[in-house]
């Protein structure tokens, strides 16, 4: 039951009003002074606020002022006569939710109060929903005790209370942006917004539109006035994934916003403020693309205050049985099963995988396996069928000498050998070696390998 306190120094009024809503499903206090009814609010909390104007010598505002500390605040509504209408206006302006005239009108006052408690209720809905986000995106929350996500964890402990912006390393499937809620929902803007844009999957000349926004007649087919993401995130927090794909036009943007803090919508002539913290993310190395003259060397340079790399699945096995449990839990609350857990020689086939879709493909295996199963723990022929031999690390047997090894020489050696097995097809190599094209792609760059001239016949080594 939404809680209403009216506050007029005319006691049959007040009655009347009283009467009318507690009529309509309120419960209703009333006071007849400022002073009285600034006690009231403090010691009930009402949802709704409903005070006269002029009251005496005192004025229907103070309770305004002083009642507007937070997001929950009560919503006030100004009763006001015909011959004040504009301070009421004033008063809206300072954050009153709506005004009323005297006399007043039963249906105007029983639906102004409905839409003000509406308001509230869902003033109320969004806290909740943004306390549950802190909740789940707690970086202690974060599912991993392998060495390397704990260095991942302590450097989003010491970079989410700042204002700095992170650059964030990892393949596809590894959870950037996973951690770049974390750290936004673990700092100052975490009651803001927080917005992601994956720069690879927008057109290069709809990128900058989708970024600054544009004002209607900016070009052909923009009819009306489009925001941005930079004013759609003010206050709250930008993630740019793939940021290595964005434009080099953009880029020189985006580093203007950075410095100035302002942008200009396409087609507008006034810049407008904004306050957003930048979280980028990319599976390339941006030192190389720097260096190849495909990426802004001041723009890297502003980025990576703060740089994170995130491991591949394969190279964290022991957390494997820890996240596919957080899974399981997971799908068992969406599906109504009860599946324990995984037996040990699933867990031993798991973390024999080579894993080319990280933890998005551990997800979507763990969900398949919890819906299929009937049984109390998740067994090998649950998942068989998703793993295949040939990325396993069991069909393939290294002994490292004892002088060690260069392990990019190694790797680049396999990387030649599948070029050569595959006769030079990249998806068929990558296969090989159990990575996705993207991240084959990504090796070739890195090594600055090059694809050698494709024969009919496959060459053994």
């Amino acid at each position: 039951m939404a809680v209403v306190v009216i506050a007029d120094d005319e006691k049959p009024q007040r009655e009347i009003i009283k009467e009318i809503l507690i009529d309509e499903g309120y419960e209703v206090y009333t006071a007849g002074s400022v002073d009285e009814c600034l006690v009231l609010i403090n010691k009930i909390l009402p949802d709704v606020v409903i005070t006269d104007l002029k009251m005496g010598k005192s004025s229907g505002l103070e309770i305004l002022d002083k009642v507007q500390k937070d997001e929950l605040s009560p919503v006030v509504i100004i009763m006001t006569a015909f011959g004040t209408v504009s301070t009421a206006v004033e008063a809206m302006k300072k954050g009153a939710f709506d005004y009323l005239t005297k006399p007043l009108d039963k249906d105007s006052l029983v639906l102004t109060v409905k839409k003000a408690v509406e308001r509230m209720q869902l003033l109320k809905e969004n806290i909740k929903l943004k306390e549950a986000l802190i909740e789940r995106f707690r970086i202690d929350g974060i599912v991993g005790h392998s060495k390397k996500m704990n260095y991942v964890v302590e450097i989003a402990k010491k970079a989410a209370p700042t204002n700095v912006t992170v650059l964030i390393y990892g393949e596809s499937g590894t959870g950037k942006e996973l951690i770049a809620k974390a750290i936004h929902y673990n700092s100052p803007r975490a009651k803001g917004p927080f917005v992601a844009l994956n720069c690879s999957a927008i057109p290069e000349n709809l990128i900058e539109s989708e970024l600054f926004g544009y004002e209607a007649g900016a070009f052909t087919g923009a009819n009306y006035r489009k925001i941005g993401l930079f004013e759609s995130s003010d206050k709250g927090t930008l993630f740019l994934d793939e940021i290595g794909d964005m434009p080099m036009l953009v880029q020189a943007k985006l580093l203007r916003v950075l410095q100035d803090k302002e942008i200009r919508r396409l087609g507008g002539k006034d810049t407008i403020k904004v306050d957003n913290r930048i979280i980028a993310a990319t599976n390339k190395d941006l030192s190389k693309e720097v260096a190849q003259g495909r990426f802004r060397e001041d723009l890297y340079y502003r980025l990576r205050v703060v740089t994170i790399e995130l491991p591949p699945l394969r190279d964290r096995i022991e957390d494997i049985p820890l996240l596919a449990n957080y899974f399981i839990n997971k799908y068992n609350k969406e599906f109504g099963k009860s599946i324990k857990g995984l037996s040990n020689e699933t867990v031993k086939l798991m973390q024999s995988y080579n894993w080319p879709g990280n933890i998005r493909q551990l997800e979507f295996i763990m969900e398949r396996a919890v819906l299929m199963s009937d049984s109390e723990f998740i067994m090998p022929a649950d998942i068989k069928d998703e793993l295949k031999s040939e990325y396993t690390r069991q069909d393939f047997e290294f002994h490292l000498p004892s002088k060690g090894i260069v392990f990019e020489e190694l790797e680049k050696q396999l990387i030649r050998q599948a070029l050569i097995k595959s006769n030079c097809v990249v998806a068929k190599a990558a296969r090989l070696l159990g990575m996705t094209d993207k991240t084959f792609r990504y090796r070739l760059e890195k090594y600055d390998i090059s694809i050698p001239p494709s024969s009919n016949e496959a060459t053994t080594p």
